[in-house]
């Protein structure tokens, strides 16, 4: 059975196997997730389950979702993601779905938005070489550069990699494993760095390599 739940990053720790081997690991607060919507190859297309989390304040919620909510008959939530299942038939509306859906060992891919580093320079954003810093070379040791660009075509070609917006992109990292599972607490951690700041919302899903 597919599975995936939506979290908050806490932060980064370390932890120990029965080795003493040291094990990086970024915690995520798992769920509780609640499926506010269920959709159907018959009728939608496709199968999916919608889960939503955290709760959110009713009065900053527009008209249209208080009608979604309340159609599914569940309270407000802040997070709403879609995941596309290939059998949805073990998920009905209205369910609750826990840090225990998965389990040690499990290889999973984790989605998450990463940090805003505002507006970046070519050698920060595309990690290009600085000039040399010497005498006549000016104050341009970190520019751009040549465009590369002649009488023809006379523009700069679609795709240059210039300075603009770092950061705050959709970022999926694939195939981590789950070291631990603390389903009291809703806690999950995997092994290495996720993408996004602390309480960052990052969703979980089976990982589509097996290796």
């Amino acid at each position: 059975m597919q599975k995936a739940i939506i979290g908050k990053k806490i932060g980064m720790t370390q932890i120990f196997d029965e080795t003493g081997k040291v094990i990086p690991v970024t915690v995520i607060e798992a769920g509780p997730c609640t499926v506010v919507q269920k959709k159907t190859a018959e009728k939608d297309g496709y199968d999916a389950v919608q889960l939503g989390f955290c709760d959110a304040n009713e009065k900053k919620l527009t008209k249209p979702l208080k009608g979604h909510f309340a159609k599914a008959n569940v309270a407000p939530k802040q997070y709403l993601k879609e995941f596309r299942f290939d059998d949805c038939s073990a998920h009905n509306v209205g369910d609750t779905l826990l840090a225990d859906v998965f389990a040690e060992g499990d290889k999973v891919d984790v989605v998450g938005v990463s940090k805003g580093k505002g507006y970046a320079g070519v050698v920060k954003r595309w990690n290009a070489h600085s000039q040399e810093h010497t005498h006549g070379v000016g104050p341009v040791h970190r520019s751009v550069g040549s465009m590369g660009a002649n009488t023809d075509p006379s523009r700069v070609m679609p795709g240059k990699k210039m300075a603009g917006h770092l950061g705050t992109e959709q970022v999926t990292i694939q195939n981590l494993e789950v070291v631990k599972v603390d389903a009291e607490s809703n806690m999950i951690a995997v092994r290495g760095a996720i993408p996004g700041p602390k309480g960052g919302i990052v969703c979980l899903k089976d990982s589509v390599k097996k290796a």
